[in-house]
């Protein structure tokens, strides 16, 4: 099995990034680093890229592992064929090896190794191997009372047992009827409560096992744990119990037709069926499951990657009904001013007293933004700050950010180690500040999987859905780069090749030293050893750095080239400390660019990422981004009209459309059929979490609370260039 071949062909790559990739990962490189600075070697493969192959390459590496304990295993036995040996060899999925390695495997007792041990294999085989056999005559001969055959019915039915658990452990069979039912079965799902709402969609549904959305299949699952649903896989029975009966019915066993179908019969319906429905429900659901946990890593990247609100003093608004609005205020580096508890909503419905207690702080410590959760009471609360900041005359505007895993990070150990003597409650009002602040450096301090913006995923595998969230928040904050002299350990330990320890040890030995000087600086630290700062060095930056290029994204293996490079174009290093490299790009066309490359020993896409990041030391790519909506007054369901055009925050990716937050109290939904005039076959290859979007009123139902919207036809906002 050749893995560099099958990943060549199945992922459309050359066989140079197939070698190349495998080489660098089985070296210990991460994933960003490889994206990022052996571009040269991988053809600008992508992060995204890379872990689609990384996960491709572990699966067939498995898959040869299996095949030669399989081999081991049944050579054990004695029994190793070279017919088996090619089949194994010429399998491509794991599960066509284990239907291989199904009959050779040691089983529990069932109704056929009952009757192998009742000494009725010789007349199964007779069955099989003899022509127009009289059973009833030559079962007489396997009576045995001790054993347990009692008559020629019992010795029969073993025999008959015998052979149909033989025809459910044949490989080639398994894979026809698998086939078929992935390729022309049906998923049929009932409903077992006439009165139930929720899942009436699905209460009378049939769709194809082939094209099931991947959203219908997790509703129809959780239908069906919930006990609402009845699902079933639906094939033609009858053509699989022909083909079976066709299979083991011959020259040599004829006369025998009779038996073998009604064996073929009972096979298939006790044993072969109920195993490939299991096998086909269990493939729909891996199907969606992937896909669920792709959009919620394409959700939580958007998120991460949302712009921050930079030099604002924040009011983090709380909301909440009964225990009351938690509210704190940070200045513009996030640090915690002040904090308390309003209850403008119900049941206390104190606004008077709330709109004085808050009027005094904002004026107090100069607030800019009011950071309002989108959670419980959220529009209640956005109602009463409308009301408020239109009452001051202080320029305050609002904005509604996602709250998702506030609560949790309130009651982390994290959180209480930043604020050990503030109150719980009181902590989720500073998340919801600081995430506008900075969303990525807030968000990275909460587990992924807390952050619900996705569809489903509390049915879907734990295990991988952790494992591709942590690589959306690595990849995410290895693209922003992490500021070393203010950035917290829980922010350091998403870097690539820093671990946990290694960035409580940084952040040790900034407290003891002070700020870091320079990127060398950090392989002082305990436990940073060489690999470490090789995978590292690249992400990190030093503002106040002697040199400029440790506030850029150039790795300190290319600052020697990169400094010929500048003194090639006729800059100086104080030239790009000073930002005066603004005719950069004619210098480069004049000079020559593979000339450039070829007198600096430089490729050509490390090139180009040397010469965006020397343009402009220190950039954040998010503020390219647009902006949070800053909001000042509310709107109601009732103030909308047919085509009227607004303004809205994408708040969750859907596989059926986008939700967006326009500033009525439900967000609207965009269906994929109006998101734009061409047809697209994925939101999430159009829309992410936190977009800011514009968007037409195509539909109002005052009763449901709903609104439909639509992008067509609608000019879109544009990100700073």
């Amino acid at each position: 099995m050749d893995i560099n071949k099958i990943l060549e062909k199945e992922l459309n790559l050359k066989k140079f990034q197939i070698e190349n990739a495998i080489k660098l990962i089985d070296e210990g490189n991460t994933i960003p680093f490889i994206a990022r600075y052996r571009k040269e070697q991988t053809g600008e493969m992508s992060d995204v890229q890379l872990r689609d192959f990384y996960d491709r390459l572990t699966y067939l590496r498995n898959l040869v592992e299996r095949k030669d304990d399989i081999k081991r295993l049944i050579d054990e036995q004695g029994k190793l064929t070279d017919e088996i040996v090619t089949a194994v060899n010429n399998a491509k999925t794991l599960q066509e090896v284990e239907d291989i390695y199904a009959p050779y495997k040691q089983k529990k007792r069932t109704r056929a190794t009952i009757a192998k041990e009742r000494g009725l294999e010789s007349l199964a085989m007779m069955i099989l191997l003899s022509r127009n056999v009289d059973l009833s005559k030559e079962a007489e001969n396997y009576i045995d009372e001790d054993k347990g055959v009692d008559s020629t019915d019992i010795a029969i039915d073993g025999a008959k047992d015998i052979i149909a658990e033989q025809i459910s452990d044949d490989a080639e069979v398994r894979k026809y009827i698998r086939e078929n039912a992935l390729n022309h079965g049906l998923v049929v799902s009932k409903s077992k409560d006439e009165n139930d709402t929720v899942y009436k969609m699905y209460s009378d549904f049939t769709e194809a096992v082939k094209t099931i959305l991947p959203h219908r299949t997790l509703a129809i699952n959780r239908g069906e744990k919930e006990g609402i649903l009845s699902v079933k896989i639906v094939v033609e029975d009858e053509k699989m119990i022909e083909y079976i009966a066709k299979k083991y019915s011959g020259k040599q066993n004829e006369g025998n037709e009779n038996i073998l179908l009604e064996i073929a019969q009972d096979s298939y319906k006790r044993l072969i069926f109920p195993s490939i429905e299991r096998e086909v429900r269990n493939h729909l659901t891996d199907i969606a499951q992937e896909r669920a946990i792709k959009v919620f890593g394409q959700n939580l990247n958007g998120l991460l990657l949302q712009p921050p609100i930079k030099e604002k003093v924040v009011m983090g608004f709380d909301p909440a009904y009964r225990t009351g609005c938690k509210i704190a205020i940070v200045d513009k580096n996030g640090k915690l001013l002040d904090f308390t508890t309003v209850y403008p909503t119900e049941p206390q419905n104190k606004i008077d007293e709330s709109k004085k207690i808050l009027k005094k702080l904002i004026e107090k410590h100069k607030v800019d933004i009011i950071s309002i959760g989108n959670g419980t009471a959220s529009r209640e609360s956005e109602k009463f700050v409308a009301e408020m900041i239109s009452e001051i005359d202080r320029n305050v505007s609002y904005v509604i950010v996602n709250e998702a895993g506030a609560s949790v990070y309130s009651a982390s150990k994290l959180a209480n180690e930043e604020h050990p003597d503030i109150n719980v409650s009181i902590r989720g009002a500073i998340s919801i500040a600081r995430r506008l602040q900075d969303p990525m450096a807030e968000l990275v301090k909460i587990e992924p999987k807390s952050i619900g913006v996705g569809q489903y995923q509390h049915d879907v595998n734990e295990k991988r859905l952790t494992e591709v969230l942590d690589g959306v928040v690595e990849d995410s904050v290895n693209k922003i780069g992490v500021d070393i002299n203010t950035a917290s350990f829980s922010l350091l330990e998403h870097i690539a090749g820093i671990s946990s320890g290694v960035a409580k040890n940084i952040v040790a030995y900034r407290d003891e030293n002070g700020d870091f000087g320079g990127i060398d600086e950090l392989k002082k630290v305990k436990r940073l050893g060489p690999a470490a700062f090789k995978q590292s060095a690249g992400f990190i930056r030093i503002p106040n750095a002697s040199n400029p290029l440790d506030n850029t994204g150039v790795h300190p293996e290319s600052y020697e080239a990169c400094e010929k490079i500048i003194d090639l174009l006729n800059y100086t290093m104080d030239d790009v400390r000073d930002g005066k490299l603004d005719d950069i790009d004619s210098r480069v066309k004049k000079y020559g660019f593979v000339k450039l490359c070829e007198d600096s020993d430089v490729g050509n896409a490390t090139m180009k990422d040397i010469i965006e990041e020397i343009k402009k030391p220190g950039r954040d790519i998010r503020d390219s981004g647009i902006k949070p909506i800053l909001r000042t007054d509310v709107m109601k369901l009732e103030d909308l009209e047919i085509d009227m055009e607004l303004s809205g925050t994408v708040r969750n990716v859907v596989d059926f459309g986008a939700f967006v937050d326009i500033g009525i109290k439900n967000d609207g939904l965009v269906h994929i059929s109006e998101i734009s005039k061409k047809r697209i076959n994925k939101v999430s290859d159009v829309l992410t979490v936190g977009d800011i979007v514009n968007v037409r009123v195509i539909k109002i139902d005052l009763e449901r609370g709903k609104v439909g919207l639509s992008m067509k036809n609608v000019k879109q906002p544009k990100a700073d260039v």
